[in-house]
């Protein structure tokens, strides 16, 4: 059975989860943050000690790998790394708006047709989006977006939207058009990232411990020269 433990650390809220067969089994959450430097490495340690004494064998460490807070991800990815190493574990990236999408998937009567705009806030009206399907197909990729009245009309003429996440009350004013539908109350938290963790630990979808890097780092470390990485 695979015994997953998950971090979110990319926005404010630092939560941990651990994972069984895709059930969550344990769950601790801090929304008074940022507090990732302090929070997590107990969190962690609670969450490490409940496997034990549980009996169980920890299989692998997901973790969010953004979009978000670079100081958060940082901590993050470092943590769930050390923890792979001292356990013997494997990793698993889960992208943060991909997983935002889960809540939404399993708590909204969404239409077959309509399309997931997960949104992360960065400065000023400029968000981290990504766009997906039901099945989440990445429609489109994650840009960072200025916000006006014409944001995504191209898709919003042809299906209704759901907008949501930390980024989305800022837009629900700008973004009118009639397909244009906003959720409150989505923010990236471990437990939704157990189903994704779980079909990716079955699919042998594992990173490399050592090269991993975050969503802000992907392009630099895609600049460097093959020997380096």
């Amino acid at each position: 059975m695979a015994c997953i433990l998950n971090i979110e650390t990319s926005t404010n809220v630092c939560s941990v989860a651990v994972v069984e067969e895709g059930h969550v089994i344990w769950n601790e959450e801090d929304h008074t943050g940022p507090n990732h430097a302090v929070t997590l490495g107990v969190f962690v340690d609670q969450a490490l000690s409940f496997i034990d004494n549980s009996g169980l064998q920890l299989e692998a460490v997901a973790v969010s790998s953004g979009p978000g807070s670079y100081t958060g991800l940082r901590i993050g990815v470092s943590m769930a790394k050390g923890t792979c190493y001292g356990r013997d574990a494997r990793l698993i990236a889960i992208p943060t708006l991909e997983a935002m999408c889960v809540p939404l998937l399993l708590g909204e009567k969404v239409p077959e047709d309509a399309l997931l705009c997960p949104m992360l806030d960065a400065r000023r009206m400029e968000v981290y989006a990504q766009v997906f399907d039901r099945r989440l197909n990445s429609i489109r990729d994650i840009q960072a977006d200025i916000i006006d009245e014409n944001s995504y009309k191209e898709i919003l003429d042809e299906k209704p939207v759901y907008f949501f996440g930390p980024g989305a009350t800022k837009c629900q004013s700008v973004i009118t058009h009639p397909n244009a539908h906003f959720i409150d109350g989505i923010e990236p938290l471990a437990c939704d990232m157990a189903p994704l963790a779980t079909k990716r630990f079955y699919k042998g979808q594992f990173e490399n411990v050592a090269y991993f890097v975050p969503f802000y780092l992907k392009e630099f470390q895609a600049t460097l020269p093959k020997k380096l990485i």
